[in-house]
């Protein structure tokens, strides 16, 4: 199974980047394929144009129709997820995340807008057709801070949020062999056997 991250930052280096590299590490740590594509890399005239044809929109929408789950990230601006990201998000076909599960991440300057995730993000990532959508992880900048080389860095607290949402994604649904529900493997009716 592959797992996409979705880096909704129009900034090239982010704490919203960092959050979610944060979770890809994780999951090729744990073995797991991961993908990446990046919003603010693709043709800005052919987001904004909604030119389906364009080759970096169609290889992104073939990147996501590709992935068995999505992991999406971004910056909170004014109450809402970034800009760059509904252009995204608007250019897929209505049912870009069917049968995908999807992981929301977002950044903030301050716990205030927490509830973007739930409130703007949410409703669009199901009106994709998401099959299920895990609790998001809401960073603020204090969490997601600057060191001596320059780069980010999540808090412990974040780190263990990340981590727990990891575990829920390798356990839950990228393990082959499991069921639906995610609890048992799949056994033939002719193996079943009774005892009384």
């Amino acid at each position: 199974m592959s797992v996409l991250l979705i880096a909704g930052s129009p900034s090239e280096r982010s704490r919203t980047a960092a959050l979610l590299e944060a979770a890809g590490q994780r999951l090729e740590a744990r073995g797991v394929l991961v993908d990446r594509l990046r919003v603010r890399d693709l043709s800005p005239q052919a987001l904004l144009l909604a030119d389906f044809g364009h080759p970096s929109v169609s290889q992104a929408t073939g990147q996501v129709a590709e992935a068995d789950v999505i992991i999406v990230a971004t910056p909170v601006y004014k109450a809402a997820y970034s800009g760059v990201l509904k252009v995204f998000l608007d250019l897929l076909p209505q049912d870009g995340f069917k049968g995908k599960v999807v992981l929301p991440l977002a950044t903030g300057g301050s716990p205030h807008h927490m509830l973007a995730l739930d409130y703007s993000l949410r409703p669009v990532l199901q009106s994709l057709g998401a099959k299920h959508i895990l609790p998001g992880i809401y960073a603020t900048d204090s969490q997601v801070t600057v060191n001596e080389s320059g780069s980010y860095q999540v808090s412990p607290d974040i780190g263990q949020r990340i981590d727990d949402a990891v575990n829920t994604l390798i356990t839950e649904t990228l393990q082959t062999g499991l069921s639906i529900a995610g609890r048992f493997p799949s056994v033939a009716f002719s193996e079943v056997r009774c005892s009384v």
